[in-house]
Parts: structure tokens; C-alpha cells; sequence
């Protein structure tokens, strides 16, 4: 099962030593293959919209000069489980400190659900 976690930071920095534990966390779940993809998210004022489509319109809202809650990043992981998931998600958040990642199942053509 594949999913998407998204980190909402609440825009606090990592220190050096919080940086290395990442760092080495990324590496062994890339190689271990439990990590799939991650990158960051550009601040929603570089470039940030919603494109919404209603009653036959297309409208458009942004980019947005200030947000109360601040997308750092995202990862899509590979898990036996949902509670797998949340585990690995927990494990990222122990060294990411403050902040939640909202964590959605993804649905990817030809793979079971």
C-alpha cells in the first residue's frame, strides 16, 4: 500500500543535530524501501493556487500572502498497513518535532487496495 503523508509545520526550524537524525532516517527508509518519494513544498506565497471548478467555471484563488499552518513537505511511503503507515509517520515526527502530517491511502492503477 502506497500513501501520501503531508508535514504541516508550524514553521519552526530543525537544528543541526535534529537535521543529522533526518538525514539518516531518509537514507536507511529510501534503502529499506519504506520511503518512496519525498521533497519539499514551495511556501504557497511562491506560486501557490486553488483551482476550483463549479457550475461549468473555472475560478482560481491565489497565491496566498500568509497561511496559519505551513506545508514543509511531503512523502509517500510504502506500508504493509495503515498502522504501518502512522508508525513510520510517527518515527518522522519524534525527530521533525512540532507540527502534524496528514496522512492519506493513495490509489495507484494496478497495484491492490
Amino acid at each position: 500500500m502506497k500513501f501520501l503523508s503531508m508535514y504541516h509545520s508550524n514553521g519552526s526550524q530543525m537544528g543541526p543535530a535534529q537535521q543529522a537524525e533526518m538525514g539518516k532516517l531518509m537514507a536507511e527508509t529510501l534503502k529499506d524501501g519504506t520511503l518512496v518519494l519525498t521533497g519539499g513544498i514551495m511556501p504557497v506565497a511562491k506560486g501557490g493556487a486553488r483551482v476550483r471548478a463549479a457550475g461549468g467555471e473555472i475560478t482560481l484563488d491565489g497565491p496566498f500572502t500568509e497561511t496559519k499552518e505551513i506545508t514543509g513537505g511531503f512523502a509517500i511511503l510504502e506500508a504493509k498497513s495503515r498502522e504501518d503507515a502512522i508508525a513510520m509517520t510517527s518515527r518522522f515526527l519524534k525527530i521533525a518535532g512540532e507540527g502534524e502530517c496528514e496522512l492519506h491511502q493513495l490509489s495507484v492503477p494496478g497495484e491492490g487496495r
